[in-house]
């Protein structure tokens, strides 16, 4: 029979725990097992916290040839080392940036600009008005033929 030391998911969605087991490597994830050997809680904010392991129980287990699994391998490890790493403060909340607002002088200077264009404008408008009155009379007269 193979042996694994492998983590067993408990707790429910979005707050995962998991129990460190020695299982038959052929059993389904939270299978039976043969004997707990510790737990790994990584909601735990303190990293040290987060890990409780039996070492005595998986070094037995580990002589009589049961591999650990990656993820218990590198809890393994850190526990051994006592190396878990520091934990990060998270960023201070800053307020949201607000967008610019424009310059009023450029405002003024476009709508004079605008003001003194509109009688451009208006003839120009008038023009094409005429053309297009010019324009839809010469449809009419060849519809007639």
């Amino acid at each position: 029979m193979a042996v694994r030391i492998r983590l067993k998911k408990l707790g429910r969605r979005h707050r995962p725990f998991f129990r460190v087991s020695v299982m038959d490597s052929r059993s389904p994830r939270d299978g039976k097992t043969i004997e707990d050997v510790g737990y790994y809680d990584p909601m735990v904010k303190d990293k040290s916290a987060r890990v409780k392991l039996d070492m005595e129980r998986i070094d037995y287990w580990m002589s009589v040839g049961a591999l650990p699994s990656d993820k218990v391998a590198v809890l393994i490890k850190k526990v051994k080392t006592n190396d878990f790493g520091e934990t990060k403060e998270p960023p201070p909340m800053t307020p949201p940036k607000e967008p610019p607002l424009p310059e009023p002088a450029e405002e003024e200077a476009s709508t004079t600009e605008a003001e003194s264009d509109g009688t451009v404008a208006l003839e120009a408008t008038s023009e094409e008005a005429q053309a297009d009155d010019a324009s839809s009379e010469l449809g009419e007269k060849s519809g007639d033929d």
